[in-house]
């Protein structure tokens, strides 16, 4: 079983930074691929980015490559989403979510564990 905290949201303007933390607690972090999933009002929840176990492998979305990084700390059981450059269109209830399976990086489905969400607000 693992639980999984997010923090780091809030409310910003455009243009500007933020980084999320999700902090894991229970076994087997370090060998789950890890994921961030965003979540809008009235639209699907979608896929961001996702890192492997040991962090060689990082999946990104087309659309925010270049502007979101993933990374994570194994000996501190975190990971994390740096956003920059921030637009309107990025405001969503943003969730991370763990793994086990290391499949599927990009599918919701694959997914078995999940964060409570930390709302990101970019005013524009």
């Amino acid at each position: 079983q693992v639980q999984l905290v997010e923090s780091g949201g809030g409310l910003v303007q455009a243009e500007s930074s933020l980084r999320l933390s999700c902090a894991a607690s229970g076994r087997g972090f370090s060998r789950y691929t890890m994921g961030w999933f965003r979540q809008a009002p009235g639209k699907d929840r979608e896929f961001v980015a996702a890192i492997s176990g040991t962090g060689d492998r990082l999946y990104y979305v087309d659309s925010m490559k270049g502007r979101f990084t993933i990374s994570r700390d194994n000996a501190k059981s975190t990971v994390y989403l740096q956003m920059n450059s921030l637009k309107s269109e990025d405001t969503a209830v943003y969730y991370c979510a763990a793994n086990p399976n290391n499949n599927w990086p990009a599918k919701s489905d694959a997914y078995d564990y999940w964060g409570q969400g930390t709302q990101v607000t970019v005013s524009s």
